[in-house]
């Protein structure tokens, strides 16, 4: 029975990657062409070549891997294994055609190399694609789009060895943009700025939701809104400073997280694993949030147990004296640690979770510590949103009998501990609901 279900789950996928395929097929052709035959009527061209790209090499061989794309886009549609993976990938790539096409009208440019004539079979490819494509879709690159795209479908369906291989193959295909002369720098940047937002907006795993936000959790959207404010206006200013736009990018994200959109942000899964779309869109965030672990961690313990097996902690940086790791933290991921048995439950850093967020971590942390009995609940620091969490599953398990016992317990195992009348009164409104539901 199982075996049938199989099949016909994989032969509803074949159909449905068919249907996809039928429609990004012609839309594709369609519309590139169209816009590129329309921009060839334009008198509003320009260029953006810098001095170094004349150094480039003509590498006739590099049209290979650029005509290869077609056939992995094609491949990519059949590989997906979940309806809803192959329905987000395939609005990936209709997006990318849209946004590109977009781009390619608002900004007309044209490739200004003169390509030289090229014999064999290479020059059979050459003479194809000037069948199909003049030079004024550039930015952003519709290829390197797709590149980003289909690389990251790939690398989700194969093992090590043959990831590293697709690796190459798709770095090669990006760089043949360039050693083809089909495009020009600047078309490569853009194509890889809107590749990775597409593919951050329009996740694989997970999905935008919005929470009404709490007061302090506006406050502190106002205050990222404002540092991603100053980014940008010094990332305009200058050409060369452009860089700072990335910082700008990363903290109006989190600004829109603190705003309502929460842990969605970050994208990181029950596992402890951000996309890596997320990974790189908030690195400059991620890597001060790193910075800023380290830095205030330097007088804190790795972890302090409190009862029965359950440990409060700050984020691990090597392997745990616990046999599994409860991690609060929505913004660091577990990467390379041993620790087979880890469990998520991403929380904003600095907002006092609600009452709903307890019970689930609580019923999480439960049964983590029935399984596997030593666990280390850690956030950030393992002050505040662990502290809460620990608090709360001290007062479920009848460990405490009141808040005032829960904390104080705390406290004597880990001193550090901070937490805010907000954090007290959500414990007692937790504490409170759990006295009603035991019966009298």
């Amino acid at each position: 029975m199982a075996e049938s279900a199989l099949m016909q789950n994989n032969a509803s996928l074949w159909k449905r990657g068919l249907c996809w395929l039928v429609l990004l097929g012609p839309l594709f052709f369609l519309s590139y062409g169209q816009v590129n035959q329309f921009t060839a009527t334009r008198h509003d061209m320009g260029s953006m070549v810098l001095e170094w790209e004349h150094a480039i090499p003509f590498m006739p061989w590099t049209i290979v891997p650029y005509w290869s794309i077609d056939l992995l886009y094609g491949i990519s549609l059949f590989i997906c294994t979940s309806k809803q993976e192959l329905t987000r990938h395939g609005c990936r790539l209709l997006a990318a055609s849209l946004i590109a096409c977009v781009g390619f009208l608002l900004f007309p440019l044209k490739f200004t190399f003169v390509r030289p004539e090229t014999q064999g079979i290479f020059g059979w490819l050459f003479h194809q694609l000037e069948q199909f494509d003049l030079p004024y879709n550039q930015a952003p690159s519709l290829h390197i789009i797709l590149t980003w795209l289909l690389w990251l479908r790939f690398r989700h369906h194969l093992g090590k060895v043959a990831r590293l291989f697709s690796g190459a193959w798709f770095l090669l295909i990006a760089v043949s943009v360039l050693t083809t002369w089909q495009h020009h720098f600047i078309d490569v940047v853009s194509g890889i700025v809107v590749g990775l937002l597409i593919s951050y907006a329009i996740p694989v795993e997970g999905g935008w939701l919005w929470h009404r936000p709490s007061a302090h959790a506006l406050r502190l959207a106002m205050k990222y809104c404002a540092g991603g404010v100053m980014f940008l206006m010094a990332g305009l200013l200058r050409s060369y400073s452009s860089i700072l736009l990335w910082p700008a990018a990363a903290l109006l994200t989190v600004a829109a997280g603190y705003a309502g959109l929460g842990v969605t942000i970050f994208q990181k899964n029950n596992h402890g694993e951000l996309s890596l779309s997320a990974r790189l869109l908030l690195f400059p965030y991620l890597a001060g949030a790193g910075l800023s672990k380290k830095w205030f961690s330097r007088r804190i313990s790795l972890s302090n147990v409190i009862y029965d097996g359950v440990a409060l902690g700050r984020f691990p940086d090597t392997t745990v004296a616990q046999a599994a790791v409860f991690d609060l933290t929505a913004e660091f991921r577990k990467g390379s640690h041993k620790t087979k048995h880890w469990k998520a439950y991403p929380m904003m850093d600095l907002v006092v979770p609600g009452v709903r967020d307890l019970r689930q971590a609580v019923m999480k942390l439960g049964q983590l510590q029935q399984v596997h009995k030593s666990v280390l609940v850690c956030c950030a620091l393992g002050l505040s949103r662990s502290a809460t969490v620990v608090a709360a599953w001290l007062l479920s398990e009848g460990h405490t009998e009141s808040v005032s016992q829960a904390v104080a317990l705390i406290k004597s195992r880990r001193p550090q501990v901070v937490l805010t009348p907000a954090h007290l009164q959500v414990l007692e409104t937790f504490h409170k609901e759990l006295r009603c539901r035991i019966p009298s």
